[in-house]
């Protein structure tokens, strides 16, 4: 219940936001007790039943204290795309405002966020053997390689892309490889057609510092190893998935199972897990600057890890933008 009930402007919704270890989840957690809301997962892994601990899934303990929803509801075994995220995620918005409850969404994946608040063109699946060519060229002639090639076949998303964000190259470059066709061309036919305008956003974006950052992620990282990650990532394998699912790509799913499958020893597969961890964190953080922190209405930045400090300034700025409605 929150203790500081107020009238809510109509279809508001929180977007939680930062790189892994930032402290997302408290952060929501705290949102949701003050102000009577739901907390609506949107990282694309926390999706999967069987990875609880090496994504850092919130808890029964943290569920007691207010509605999670959208966390572990698939099975590994599952390809979960950002439009059946994107679904599932207004179904859940829904359902809050329906309740009168706040919706708060949660997570990282980019583009799942911005699937949800500009819509999706309908472009046909990639064939992963395309997405491998096209990680090929990044790691044999890097970030401008790739650039390069892509300037060539879509000029248009090549101008629009940051130039080290490799996530959105690779996407691009792939669209036309498995298509013909420019991935600006698809998005200007049908980007906008499932946009969902009745929706009011507020980012609230942590953004740490990179050496606190960096000490959170190898203290989560030991602390998932410590407490059971070993035996999640021997029970995925032994499922006996498909390699290439979402699931099997999980940060620390690779490095802990080749420790597992005997190919090294525990302490190389850990730092190459904080290793992987850590670069993830910077792709997140590049989408964060360019995409999420340009917007002028509505935006929020911490330089800092969530702390039990932090809601004390947080909280009267949804206040703010709950109870003056659209801007």
């Amino acid at each position: 219940m929150a203790r500081n009930p107020i009238s809510k402007k109509p279809n508001p919704v929180v977007l939680v936001a930062g790189p892994t270890a930032s402290g997302k989840s408290g952060l929501a957690l705290a949102v949701a007790r003050q102000f009577d809301g739901v907390v609506i997962n949107a990282d694309a892994l926390q999706v999967y039943r069987e990875l609880h601990i090496v994504t850092a899934r919130p808890g029964e303990a943290e569920a007691r204290e207010a509605p999670h929803r959208l966390y572990g509801v698939l099975s590994a075994a599952e390809r979960c795309s950002a439009a059946r995220w994107r679904s599932l995620a207004l179904a859940e918005i829904a359902e809050a405002h329906g309740h009168g409850k706040l919706p708060i969404l949660c997570g990282g994946t980019g583009l799942y966020l911005k699937a949800l608040r500009e819509g999706l063109a309908e472009i046909p699946p990639v064939p992963t053997e395309v997405l491998e060519r096209g990680k090929t060229i990044l790691d044999s002639r890097g970030v401008e390689g790739l650039r390069h090639e892509l300037a060539a076949r879509d000029p248009i998303s090549h101008a629009k892309i940051a130039p080290r964000d490799r996530q959105r190259l690779l996407r691009a470059w792939s669209v036309h490889e498995a298509t013909g066709r420019a991935l600006s061309a698809w998005q200007q036919d049908s980007g906008d057609q499932d946009a969902e305008p009745g929706l009011r956003f507020i980012d609230l974006v942590l953004l740490p510092s990179r050496p606190e950052l960096h000490a959170a992620i190898e203290t989560r990282f030991r602390a998932m190893v410590e407490t059971g990650a070993l035996d999640e990532v021997a029970g995925l394998m032994g499922l006996g998935l498909d390699p290439s699912l979402p699931a099997m790509k999980t940060l620390g799913v690779p490095e802990l199972a080749r420790y597992l499958q005997g190919e090294t020893d525990l302490a190389t597969a850990v730092e190459a897990g904080i290793r992987s961890t850590r670069k993830y964190a910077k792709r997140q953080e590049t989408w964060l600057r360019t995409q999420v922190m340009r917007q002028k209405n509505n935006v929020s930045v911490f330089e800092t890890q969530f702390s039990e400090s932090l809601p004390e300034k947080i909280f009267p700025i949804i206040r703010q933008f709950l109870l003056t409605g659209p801007m």
